[in-house]
Parts: structure tokens; C-alpha cells; sequence
């Protein structure tokens, strides 16, 4: 998932550099990438043994548990403040609980492939709502070209040319609003907590746990316990969680603290293109050409709603 994915990065606080790890940026972009991409096969996988929200709490819960893990090693506090906490019950709602469980949802009746695919849409969402509720991001001719691009994209990945013949249209729809909840939620981020003094692992710490709350107070009172414990999708779930959302959430800042915001929200391009051929391979999904054309048409689009103008010389 994305850096404006269903695995979530912390908003923008005020940290001291980072000691150079001992491992290659590379390898660890690699590793998100590779992370992100296979955490699509793991809802579907999960939600054959779960219910919707059981996957999303049971996540939820395992990547908190990794933060905690994390603080507590570095020595690292939860944020104070009514004021934090608000902000970030939201943040959580809208960059944790709500997109999580929509796409735990949307994979009921569509596949990991085709999530994948509308999650590489959020920076196409971004960049459409960022026009109209950031006053410093302004239109170029190349960016909205590629946000024209980029959604038809994903008319070409839904078929659209054949009124979207064989199409699950809910299970797509909430693909789509688990991806124009990040950008929202991060634009909320942006505007209330970005320059806390707090540090991005103690908002990020902050924002799971109220996340999972909230899904620890949903959860019950939609769905009942199991009456058996499936192994499997338990362990996708604990993946899912643990790897997915809490490990995955550690390395991105070490990237974005080592090689900058842009090299590594790079890893956005690669994230469908491991879902698909996790999915395809590992699932059996199946595969029309429309697929891999859009998803290309769409991530190119993503790509150049990215861009930036030369500063004047």
C-alpha cells in the first residue's frame, strides 16, 4: 500500500536524524514495496476466515502492538494533549479504521488484483481534492494531464467500453473510497498536526491505537466470535498486522528520513504491480489485458500528478 496506503505512514512531525542504517535504502524499499504489495493477498485471505471488521481490528491491533514494541525501545512516549488526541482519533478513523475495513469489505466479492489497482488511484484523489483545499498546490498543465490520465486508467481496468460487463460495482466502489480516504485523511494531517513536536513514531503510535479502539468498540457489535479459529487467514491477519501495517510503517520512515518524501513515496508504483502478480500466481485470479494496461495507464497518470515545477533559475 501506499504512502498514502492502507499501511499508513505517521503525520509530519519534528524528529532528529536518524542514525545511517546498516542495510541499503534499496533493499528496504524493496522490501516495502514487496510488503504493501502482498498485504492485498492477505485481506483476502483473512476475510476467508473473518469477518471484515475482525480482520481490520485483529491488524489494527497487531501493528499497534509493533509500535508499542518500537516506542518502548526507543524510549518513546504517546503524544499529550486533548487537542493531539482529537486530531488523531480522526486521523485514525480516516487513514486507519475507514480504509482498512473497506477494503477488507471490497474483497469480499472483488479481487486482491483489482484493490490493488484502486488503491494506486489515492495519489489521483490527492491531487484532485489538494486543488481545491490546499491554496499552495496549484494545477500545471503536466499535473492535471496526469490526473485526466490516470482515471482513465481506471476506466480501462473496469472495462468501462463494455458498460463494465462482469463487474462487482459495491465491492469496486468501496476499493475506490478506501482510496480517497487517504488523501483526505492526510490533507486533515496536514492541515492540524503537521510541525507537532511530537515525534512521527509517537503520533503514528498514537493514531493505531485510537484506530483500534475504534474498531474495538465496531467490531462487536456487527459481528459475532467465531466458533472456530482458522489457522490461516489468523496468520494472514497477524501478517497483515504485524508486518503489513506496523513493520512496514518503521521502515517508511527510515526511508523518507534517508532519501526524502518523493524517492519514497516511489514505492506507490510498485505496490499494484506485486498485488497483481501476487494475486494471479498465489490465488489464481484472474487476468484480462485490460488489467495490466490500465493499471499502467493509471500509475503513469499518478506519476505525473506527482510532479513538481523547476524552480525559476
Amino acid at each position: 500500500m501506499s504512502s498514502v496506503t492502507a499501511t499508513t505512514p505517521a503525520p509530519a512531525g519534528t524528529v532528529p536524524a536518524p542514525a545511517r542504517p546498516r542495510l541499503d535504502w534499496r533493499l528496504r524499499f524493496g522490501a516495502l514495496s514487496l510488503i504493501w504489495g502482498f498485504s492485498f493477498l492477505l485481506i483476502k485471505v483473512g476475510t476467508q476466515g473473518y469477518a471484515p471488521f475482525q480482520v481490520t481490528f485483529g491488524r489494527l491491533a497487531f501493528g499497534t502492538a509493533v509500535l508499542a514494541v518500537a516506542m518502548a525501545v526507543r524510549r518513546e512516549r504517546l503524544p499529550r494533549g486533548a487537542r493531539t488526541w482529537g486530531h488523531l482519533a480522526v486521523a485514525g478513523f480516516l487513514l486507519n479504521a475507514l480504509p482498512f475495513s473497506l477494503f477488507a469489505f471490497a474483497e469480499l466479492t472483488i479481487p486482491s488484483t483489482l484493490a490493488g489497482i484502486c488503491n494506486a488511484t489515492s495519489p489521483l484523489w490527492g491531487m484532485a481534492l489538494s486543488l481545491v483545499a490546499l491554496s499552495e498546490d496549484r494545477p500545471t498543465r503536466v499535473r492535471v494531464a496526469g490526473l485526466g490520465l490516470g482515471f482513465l486508467g481506471v476506466l480501462t481496468v473496469l472495462g468501462a467500453w463494455q458498460g463494465f460487463e462482469g463487474l462487482d460495482a459495491r465491492g469496486t466502489a468501496l476499493a475506490l473510497m478506501a482510496s480517497l480516504s487517504y488523501p483526505v485523511g492526510w490533507i486533515y494531517v496536514r492541515r492540524t498536526l503537521a510541525g507537532s513536536s511530537h515525534s512521527n513514531l509517537s503520533l503514528t503510535g498514537g493514531q493505531l491505537l485510537l484506530a483500534t479502539v475504534q474498531l474495538a468498540v465496531v467490531t462487536p457489535l456487527f459481528t459475532t466470535l467465531p466458533t472456530t479459529f482458522a489457522v490461516g487467514p489468523l496468520l494472514a491477519i497477524a501478517a497483515l498486522g504485524m508486518l503489513g501495517t506496523g513493520l512496514a510503517v518503521l521502515v517508511q520512515y527510515g526511508l523518507v528520513a534517508e532519501v526524502g518524501p518523493t524517492t519514497g513515496q516511489m514505492v506507490t508504483y510498485f505496490v499494484p504491480v506485486i498485488a497483481a502478480a501476487a494475486g494471479i500466481t498465489l490465488l489464481g485470479e484472474p487476468l484480462t489485458w485490460s488489467t495490466p494496461v490500465g493499471a499502467a495507464i493509471v500509475l503513469a497518470g499518478a506519476a505525473l500528478t506527482q510532479a513538481r515545477p523547476k524552480p525559476p533559475a
